[in-house]
């Protein structure tokens, strides 16, 4: 999971149920942790493997993120991994400029459910998928989307080029903007003052049982009162007034690469499977091998996410064909048909014949990539002919035909400014 002050899943609270041996450790206001170094202010998300702790540093006198990481072996192992990779990140970047998330300290901390490895990262704001749920899905104006990439392309330039890390999972989720998009959250810009001690009867995590259950009937409070909206829409009632375009103006727009929990060195891969579905590349569904590329495919699509709203691809199974194989054929109708030497090579013969065309899935609705942003996302004829000579080259189906970050950061895209009137 990402450091973020929104991280973890935003429509539940992680529960109780794994606060037990081997898994989350309990956690009150005011807690202190690395013989009082660290002192938990309050809770700013969760994962499946931890909780992310917004946390004051006695020494440095700043916030940052303490991450806890569940207590069982294998989650421990995670957390190893973790580390390895962003000690490497530290060391090769003392300027802290490389656009990638910082670890400032590690280590282990006893409780009751077992001991738990904690990791401490530079405090950051708010995800790009929160930055996508901000602009209700309508997409990022084009100059702060160069904005945006020209810091992801920084980072993926150092991992790749200067450390041999590949990411495996990027997309808009593991992408923090420097700081939050409401200033009332980020501790610095609202003066918040540091809690030192634990306040009188502090609850756990930040809340007790029963606040977890009172936020739930909340939230389900919350959806019958807007099903009851809906309902009453949809029989005559009063049309819902339109949605209000939210500016983005004065939030700063640059973010840094985080999450490096399923990175892995480019010279010692572990897992065929890598990254989120939505943002993943054939080469990785085809099994044939992958390398830096394949988070250049994911780049692609997350520039295309933040400039639209949407997924670019969102794959789903159906009758008679794979998820993978919708994936295929989504891929195809946007970028054309798949080269006959990949379509014929490995578990490519699980999907094509031996034409090079889909097995299952014979109808493709073909649409190049300039016309569907301008059909679709109603964007001026200039804008999607650039945006997609930018985006175009990375999501090549051949992987060493792919633009390397360094290459993109030249690319003339990323120097244009859009007219705004």
């Amino acid at each position: 999971m990402s450091c973020s002050s929104s991280s973890g899943s935003e429509e539940d609270d992680e529960g109780i149920d794994s606060y037990r041996k081997g898994g989350y450790h309990a956690v009150r206001i005011g807690d202190p942790f690395a013989a009082g170094r660290y002192i938990a202010q309050r809770k700013m998300g969760w994962g499946h493997f931890s909780t992310v702790w917004l946390a004051y540093d006695t020494h440095s006198s700043k916030y940052v993120a303490l991450k806890i990481q569940k207590s069982a072996e294998q989650f421990a192992e995670a957390a190893l991994h973790e580390i390895e990779f962003l000690l490497s990140i530290a060391d090769g970047d003392p300027s802290n400029s490389k656009c990638v998330v910082r670890l400032i300290d590690h280590f282990k901390h006893n409780g009751p459910n077992g001991q738990h490895l904690c990791m401490v990262l530079e405090f950051l704001g708010d995800s790009l998928l929160r930055l996508i749920k901000f602009t209700r899905y309508k997409g990022i104006e084009l100059n702060k989307v160069r904005e945006i990439c020209k810091c992801i392309l920084i980072g993926l330039d150092y991992l790749h080029r200067e450390l041999g890390i590949i990411h495996s999972d990027l997309k808009p989720e593991n992408i923090l903007l420097f700081s939050t998009i409401d200033p009332t959250k980020d501790p610095v810009r609202s003066a918040l003052t540091p809690i030192l001690e634990r306040p009188e009867g502090g609850a756990l995590n930040g809340g007790s049982t029963m606040n977890i259950i009172e936020k739930k009937l909340k939230r389900r409070a919350r959806r019958a009162v807007a099903n009851i909206s809906l309902r009453r829409v949809s029989m005559g009632g009063a049309a819902e007034a339109p949605k209000v375009t939210k500016s983005l103006d004065g939030i700063d727009m640059r973010c840094k690469v985080v999450d490096f929990g399923n990175a892995c060195w480019a010279d010692k891969t572990f897992a065929d499977e890598i990254q989120t579905r939505q943002y993943r590349s054939p080469e990785v569904i085809l099994g044939s091998g992958y390398s830096f590329s394949a988070d250049m495919w994911s780049f692609a699509c997350t520039a295309f996410e933040l400039a639209t709203g949407e997924l670019m691809f969102a794959p789903k199974s159906g009758q008679g064909f794979s998820e993978d194989e919708d994936h295929l054929a989504l891929m195809m109708e946007l970028l054309g048909k798949i080269p006959r030497k990949i379509a014929t090579g490995g578990r490519s013969k699980d999907y094509f014949d031996r034409h090079g065309d889909l097995k299952r899935i014979r109808r493709l609705k073909l649409r190049p990539l300039d016309r569907y942003l301008v059909d679709k996302y109603k964007f001026c004829e200039s804008d999607a002919r650039e945006f997609s000579e930018f985006l175009c080259p990375l999501l090549d189906f051949s992987p060493e035909k792919r633009p390397t970050a360094q290459q993109c950061l030249q690319h003339p895209w990323l120097n244009l400014k859009t007219s705004t009137v």
